[in-house]
Parts: structure tokens; sequence; C-alpha cells
């Protein structure tokens, strides 16, 4: 058990990180004793525990009992976890060295945290504040160049680390299903159904200039081969035939995506209005955001898509800054599809400070609008399904690896070798942690004048090799969802302590991964499916391993 001794105004975000890290903790009791305290308050009591875990840039009232002196503050900085250079967003201090203490956290400005031997604890002070970092990275995004760092995560791991390395156990909920390593969504955001609808548009004198000019450019660059150049070149050959109905069009990616993810639950956003834009959309060329499709042209085919086990969303035009047109853009996509889905990804990938809440108010359970339109990587810092800090039930799915940021000229315009050495890292982080992977692949990237479908096809080989559970994006929230729902029960009688585990009653599907990490040399770990229906008991003796009881 975890004893949190942290700021008022913090109590939130704290919440959100024992979500996160789902291993039981509590507010910090005077009268109770804890194998772990976490303090992150200016004033630090005295504290019997086996660790303290002491955060802060600050200064701290425990520092002068403890002979600890800054060195030098900064507002953010960079520090090591385990290789890993870990962004610090809110402000770091480093400290003078300690003749009894040994460093735990490198930066290269001096030793960012230290381990301080005691009589009855060992003590860790560590200079930033967890909970402010994991506030900010929530609340505000990374900026592109730590893309790739999962901050989050890391700042997990290492919390793990220093619980167990100091000889405690510890009862984790882990973030991916008994039998699995992580979840897979695969998504699609649906912003054209083939090219028939753009005659004598934008869009068409477009595709005509990238086959031709651009196409060309692309076979000297290496993007494209000889043999991609002529179907292109085939392509612009048929367009008249593909208006006058008499050739297949080339950019209908219904079927494609069937072939290439057949067994596979997918999810697809649809446009909720054809020909609307959209209002307070940023930057030129905002009127090209209307589309020629919406909800209702798509009706059997979503049924369809229903059937194979795949999920309709809404990719919402103004949702994300406006209730009443976010409700109407929901209510549309569900008569149309005859699937009431609450979930939402936002065209563009826009979205506010205010988008979460005003998601919830208009009806979502879910959005999928956190990632990047320029890179690939942990925009908010983690894997994991997430309440945005100003949602009260709305849960953030993160969006990971996208075609347009990969392949786009303007974006990072990576050829496929390079392509592979970005989400490689993305899928073996994955692999180690948990959590989801969520890929986003448009409904053109198969089709001329792009041909990024055989990179997706390998993509979804690669993780269909892993011990991956595919979900649609819906699925994989409401797993998070139940798994969120879990409480932790400290129960004291005169057999002693218990720790009681509850789940909300319903069966859990796939189960639970309930793990018990011992505080023995080995580190060895015990793993319970856990299905939820029932209570789950587990011993708990101070100082002692984890022994899992009976479940009731």
């Amino acid at each position: 058990m975890i004893g949190v001794l942290a700021r008022v105004d913090q109590l939130p975000v704290v919440e959100e990180f024992f979500e996160l890290f789902k291993t039981p903790w509590e507010l910090y009791r005077y009268d109770r004793r804890y194998d772990v305290v976490v303090v992150t308050s200016d004033e630090v009591p005295d504290i019997d525990a086996n660790l303290v875990l002491i955060y802060g840039a600050h200064d701290k009232t425990s520092d002068v009992r403890q002979g600890i002196v800054p060195a030098q503050r900064q507002a953010s900085a960079l520090v090591d976890c385990d290789g890993t250079a870990l962004p610090i967003y809110q402000g770091l201090v480093t400290f003078e060295p300690h003749e009894a203490a040994q460093p735990c956290v490198a930066s290269p400005s001096g030793v960012a945290a230290f381990r301080l031997p005691s009589a009855s604890s060992a003590v860790i002070r560590v200079g930033y504040d967890l909970f402010d970092e994991v506030q900010f990275v929530l609340s505000n995004g990374q900026p592109i160049e730590q893309a790739q760092v999962p901050t989050i995560d890391l700042h997990i791991k290492m919390l793990r680390g220093w619980i167990l390395d100091t000889g405690n156990s510890l009862l984790e909920i882990a973030p991916m299903p008994a039998g699995h390593d992580f979840v897979v969504c695969l998504t699609h955001d649906i912003d054209f159904i083939g090219i028939r609808r753009h005659c004598f548009d934008h869009t068409m004198w477009g595709f005509l200039y990238r086959s031709t000019v651009g196409a060309v450019r692309n076979v000297l660059r290496g993007r494209l081969t000889i043999a991609q150049l002529l179907r292109i070149w085939g392509a612009v050959a048929t367009l008249p035939f593909v208006y006058l109905g008499w050739a297949k069009d080339f950019w209908e990616p219904f079927e494609w995506y069937g072939e290439i993810e057949r067994d596979l639950p997918a999810t697809y956003y649809l446009i909720p209005f054809k020909r609307r834009a959209g209002d307070k959309v940023p930057g030129g060329g905002a009127a090209r955001r209307a589309t020629a499709y919406d909800a209702a042209d798509l009706s059997m085919t979503a049924a369809a898509l229903t059937k194979a086990g795949c999920e309709i969303g809404v990719h919402g035009l103004d949702a994300w800054h406006d209730e009443t047109k976010g409700r109407l853009e929901l209510e549309r996509v569900a008569a149309c599809s005859g699937q009431p889905s609450r979930g939402i990804r936002m065209h563009w990938l826009l979205s506010d400070e205010r988008t979460p809440a005003v998601l919830e108010q208009a009806g979502y359970t879910y959005d999928a609008t956190a990632g990047y339109n320029d890179t690939v990587g942990y925009r908010h810092g983690t894997t994991q399904v997430f309440r945005p800090m100003c949602a009260q039930r709305l849960l953030e799915l993160p969006l990971h690896i996208q075609d347009g940021a990969l392949f786009y000229p303007q974006k990072l315009d990576l050829s496929e070798p390079e392509t592979e050495k970005r989400y490689r890292p993305l899928i073996a982080h994955a692999r180690e942690t948990g959590g989801v992977l969520t890929t986003l692949w448009h409904d053109r990237s198969h089709g001329p004048e792009r041909f990024w479908g055989d990179f997706y096809a390998g993509l979804v080989g690669s993780l269909k090799a892993c011990n991956a559970w595919f979900s649609t994006a819906g699925q994989a929230v409401h797993w998070f969802q139940q798994r969120r729902d879990v409480q932790f029960e400290r129960v004291d009688d005169a057999q002693g302590t218990r720790l009681r585990v509850r789940g909300g009653g319903n069966a859990i599907q796939p189960p639970l991964r309930v793990v018990v990490r011992q505080n023995s040399p080995s580190g060895q770990a015990v793993d319970i499916p856990w299905t939820g229906e029932n209570d789950l008991e587990i011993e708990w003796r101070f100082g002692q391993p984890l022994t899992a009881g009976s479940l009731i």
C-alpha cells in the first residue's frame, strides 16, 4: 500500500496517475504505517515506512534535516532513465554531492535524484515533482522534439523500480489483458470514399498533378518504383471511365482494408455532413476540409462493417469546440450507421484545452484525437487510455502511428526503410509496457498516387506476429474503463491485514492481469488472470511478500 502526501491542488492528477499505475494507494494517514510513501508537499514530516520518495524542484522541510543542498535549478531539463533521455518540463533541481547518498538519476547539470539510507527507511530525494510532470503532459501534450519518449510510462517504470529495488512487494493491475502483451487498435479516418465524387474540383486537379509531375519527382527521390509510376499513369488513363462508371474506382477503400485486415476488428471514423468545412479551422485551405460524402452515403457499408465486427465512429467537424454541433454530429453518424457509437476523432486532429469537456457534454465516451499530425509517437507520453484533466468521464485513446505523418513530403517524408525504424521502437515499447498501440491509415493511402498500402500490410503483419489483442477503439476503451473501475480496499481485522480487490461485478473479457511482484532478489512475479466477477483477496504483511489469497 502506497501512502501519498501531496499538495491539495494535485489531488485530481494523483488520482489519474494511480489509474495508470494501477496499484493500491491512499492519501497519507498519520495513524497508519505504509510500505511506501510518495511526498510532493513542501512540508515533510518524519515518516516511518520502508521507502519514502520525496519529489520536488523546491526546498522541502526535510532537506535541512537530511543535509540536502540544492546546486542548480532549471525550468526544464533532460534526465537519464536507463539510458533514455527523459524530459522534465516543470522544473528540476540538482543537488550538491552528499557523502552518504547513492545517485539514482543523472542529468547533464548534476545529480537529479539520490538515495539516502537511514535506520528505519530508505529515502529517495528526486529533484522534480512527479505529479506536476504528469499533469503537464496529460494537459498540454509533448512538443514534437520529444514525441518518441513515452514520458509518463517512464515515470511509472522508475517509481515501480525504486519500490522493488528497496525490498518492497507490489500488487498491480497491469495495463494489458491476461494472455497478451498489449492491445492494438487499427483505425481509419474516412475523408474520401472514391475519386468518382471529385470531378473538376481541387481534389481531381491535385491528383493529376501528383500523378504526373509529383510522381516523376518521387521516382527520382526513390519514393516510387517505375512499376508504381506506370500504375499511377494507368490510373490517370482510366479516370474518364471511372467517372462514367465503366471502371472500378481506385480510391474505394473498404474492400482493400477488408482484405488486409481480414478477421481483425477495425474502427472507421465517418464524416457526419458533406460540404461542411467547419468553423474555427486555423490556417489556410480551410475550405478544402469540406468533403464530398457524409455518413448517409455509407449506411449499407457501415452495416456490413458492423456485421464484420468493426466499429463506426464520428470523424468530427465542429465537435471539438461546439457542444451542440458535436451532439448533432454524433446523432447523424449513429442514425446513418445504425450503431450507437460514442467515439470520435476530430478531422485534422483539431482540439484545444476545452475539447475533452465539450465532447463529454456532447455525449461522447471517448476521443481518439490525441496524436500528432507531423510525427509519430507519444503526444501525451503514454500508451494507456487516460482521462484528460478537464473531463469527468470521457477517456482519451492515444494515437501513435499515422500514415500522413510518416510519408507526406511536408511531414517526416520518410522512405519505407526509414519508416520501419520509426515504428519498431513503438512496438517494442508496447510489448514491454503494455497499453494500446493505435494506428491511423487513411482511405486513399493504399491506391494511386500514394501506394502506401504495401507498407501498411507489412505493419499489420508485424503486429499480428506479436502477442497482441486486436480490438476496436471502443472495445479497448471499455476494457481500460473496467480496469479503472477496480477498487482496492485495505481490510484490518484480528487475522491481520489484507488487500481486497473489487471489480465492477460484470465479467471482464479478456480478463485483467493481476501481477504480484515480490521483493525477492530474483524479482519473481506472479500473474493472476481475473475477470472481476468475484473479489480477489491478497494477504499483506508489512515488509513481507504479498501472497495471493482466495477468490470469494
